[in-house]
């Protein structure tokens, strides 16, 4: 048993070589070294800086209440359209109105004190003018007079704060917008403290919007007013906006980033904000999207530019095939082949892309300089099983092969 598993592994490996050498000692590879070119010609090239932002609105109003209560009424909700002045919620008024009517008498009781003693003083005033009234008494006349009207101001300023508490149950859009945020829901208890809770987020135009971009403090030198940027959204990938730079702001943020999960250090990244505006006439940009960021530092339009790959382009004995080489002196340089030969054109550059480079002198337009060396591989050729030696025995033959013999045994 144990033999016939041994020729039958041994008859399967020699399969396998004799079809391998089969294979690959009856092909002839072919490679062939072709060198692609490209004419020098004018275009725009441009340095740029890339960063991260969100999208926000140009004018964006928190609306919050200076009153704690309850909210008894809301008749706006995300997306709603409003005007400025308009009544978008209400709070419950019943602890608040009667809070307005406990000052209005309060304030009653002390007008009414006031003008009395202010009577009186002017009474006795002119009594003591005369020498009809002692000292004391004017004084004594003097005194609650001057209370009363103390208490008057006060009642006075606690009725008008009343009043305007009683308004702030009112909730109004302070600007003609759209809801793009709504925090609270009827029935829902809120309390003012040192800080106004927000109720409802209103964008003024949405289709006047901006990305506030995070710049990092090594690229914040190249960025001016004005300067053309480009950006794109997760929303719409195939789409790339177009805006400009509006604001650069000189006070920096600082955030802590760690190189890992498990690191215990970690390093301070310093970023500037920077506004950006963007027209959104379509509104596809919404409110918090994240922006991915292309800001445009420096700009040459209508230059000479060659493909960045052409400068590393450097041809030698092996792959240039038998062509001379006629080399130059020069930091930057770029080729031509003329007459089956290898000229060096030394080049002075100016900015760059990444993929094209601005050309300065050395060069003319038009002409042809080479990019890349592109070594083409042709498919193997099989070599003929007859006429041109034996073929191997363990390989199948043509499906044809067999019926010529066939009819030849016949």
């Amino acid at each position: 048993m144990k033999s016939k598993k041994t020729i039958i592994i041994a008859a399967a490996v020699i399969i396998v070589v004799a079809g391998g050498c089969w294979i690959f000692g009856g092909t002839k590879a072919k490679n062939k070294v072709d060198f692609a070119t490209e004419q020098v010609q004018k275009g725009n090239v441009s340095n740029s800086i890339t960063a991260t932002g969100t999208i926000e609105p140009v004018t964006e109003v928190e609306v919050g209440t200076q009153v704690s209560g309850i909210i008894d009424k809301i008749y706006v909700d995300y997306n709603s359209v409003v005007k400025e002045g308009e009544v978008i919620a209400e709070m419950d008024k019943v602890t608040l109105s009667s809070d307005l009517q406990s000052a209005q008498a309060t304030y009653d009781g002390a007008k009414a004190e006031y003008e009395y003693q202010k009577k009186l003083y002017d009474r006795n005033e002119k009594l003591h003018k005369k020498q009809l009234i002692s000292d004391t008494d004017y004084e004594e006349s003097l005194y609650n007079y001057q209370r009363a009207r103390s208490t008057y101001e006060q009642s006075k300023a606690a009725l008008a704060k009343a009043e305007r508490n009683l308004s702030y149950a009112t909730i109004t859009s302070p600007i003609d917008g759209i809801v793009t945020s709504k925090d609270v829901e009827e029935g829902q208890t809120v309390a003012s403290g040192f800080e106004t809770p927000t109720l409802f987020t209103i964008a003024a135009d949405l289709t006047k919007m901006q990305v506030v971009a995070d710049v990092d403090e090594a690229d914040i030198a190249g960025v001016t007013e004005g300067a053309r940027v480009t950006f794109t959204v997760d929303a719409y990938p195939d789409d790339v906006f177009e805006g400009e730079v509006r604001q650069v702001r000189l006070g920096s943020t600082n955030s802590s980033s760690s190189s890992s999960s498990t690191s215990t250090t970690s390093e301070t990244v310093v970023t500037y904000e920077v506004v950006i505006t963007a027209d959104n006439p379509e509104l596809k940009l919404k409110p918090r999207l994240t922006a991915n960021v292309t800001i445009y530092t420096l700009t040459r339009d209508n230059v000479l530019v060659v493909p960045s790959k052409a400068l590393r382009f450097s041809p030698n004995k092996e792959i240039a095939g038998g062509r001379s080489i006629k080399n130059c002196q020069g930091e930057h340089k770029v080729w031509t082949l003329e007459n089956n030969t290898f000229v060096a054109h030394p080049v002075k550059t100016g900015i760059s892309d990444g993929t094209h480079t601005e050309i300065l002198e050395g060069i003319s337009e038009g002409t042809n300089i080479v990019t890349e060396a592109v070594v083409a591989s042709s498919m193997p050729e099989m070599t003929s099983s007859e006429g041109e030696g034996e073929r191997s025995p363990f390989m199948p033959g043509p499906r044809g092969n067999n019926k010529n013999k066939n009819k030849e045994n016949n």
